[in-house]
């Protein structure tokens, strides 16, 4: 029988990957990807706490943050493609032509 605290930890589990991944990758790609693992783990959670409550409220949560998490994919490949067109980067280290704009 699988129980709420299965589900939690695997949130758990799937919350330090993304973490993990948006510390330690340099790649934009990779992180939001990472933060895109962190927002799944927070619907697992919201999904578990409903089941186990018997509550149908909970799984409003999840369409929501599926909705925010869609447009924050959209803006952040759009300004990820912008970076990259303009700089030829995708890594984060290399990203310092905001200081070039600003001064010159």
């Amino acid at each position: 029988m699988i129980t709420t605290t299965h589900y939690l930890v695997l949130a758990a589990i799937i919350f330090a990957i993304g973490c993990f991944g948006v510390l330690t990758r340099r790649n934009l790609l990779v992180m939001l990807m990472s933060v895109e693992l962190m927002l799944n783990s927070a619907n697992l959670t919201f999904v578990a706490f409903a089941k186990s409550l018997g509550d149908t409220s909970g799984h409003i949560f999840p369409i929501f943050i599926m909705t925010v998490a869609a447009c924050e994919v959209a803006v952040g490949l759009a300004i990820i493609i912008t970076i990259f067109r303009m700089s030829k980067i995708s890594d984060v280290l290399g990203l310092t032509f905001m200081k070039d704009i600003k001064s010159g």
